[in-house]
């Protein structure tokens, strides 16, 4: 984990629920009650509303989030820590929270995420095996976010952490067209 840093009122929440979590033995029941609560925002623009306007009041925010997570299940550790963050009027940081916790957790399990863009969709196979040379490659399990861009033609870009490998047809044409200018 002394490779992932986090940063700001967000990272500094994150990083007090992660070790809370840590040392209760409950990385992964936090983890799915704050996917669970990630989920709810992207559904809802009432939710979104509420969690990222300043016009609501702490005790409106506060009030609403705690139905909120009675309806969804979620309780104990994550329920506490989504009122206190309502309580301290942060409550517009939970999703940079949200994200940043995730990367503690990936990080604690010693997992990668690879962002890969292709132009068409992979099959299984093709993302199993993907998958098995990047795991190869950093010696970590990497989960594979998978976006596709018709716009690159052909080949695929992968980009984990800061390095980009980008392998694009889109790309190499480019290179092409930049490279026949030059000749001229």
């Amino acid at each position: 984990m002394a490779e992932t840093y986090v940063s700001g009122a967000a990272g500094r929440y994150a990083t007090a629920l992660f070790e809370l979590a840590r040392d209760a033995n409950a990385v992964d029941a936090v983890k799915a009650d704050l996917d669970r609560f990630s989920a709810m925002i992207a559904e809802s623009d009432d939710l979104k509303r509420l969690v990222r306007s300043p016009v609501f009041s702490s005790e409106e925010q506060e009030k609403a989030i705690a139905a909120l997570l009675a309806k969804a299940g979620i309780t104990g550790l994550s329920a506490n820590f989504f009122k206190t963050v309502a309580a301290n009027r942060r409550l517009f940081t939970v999703e940079a929270i949200l994200r940043d916790f995730a990367l503690l957790v990936a990080a604690y399990k010693g997992e990668v995420t690879a962002e890969v863009t292709v132009a068409q969709p992979l099959s299984d196979a093709h993302a199993a095996t993907l998958k098995q040379a990047l795991d190869a490659l950093t010696g970590k399990d990497v989960k594979l976010a998978i976006e596709v861009d018709p716009s690159l033609l052909g080949g695929l870009k992968v980009k984990i952490g800061s390095k980009l490998v980008d392998a694009s047809l889109k790309t190499k044409l480019n290179s092409i067209r930049t490279a026949m200018k030059e000749v001229r």
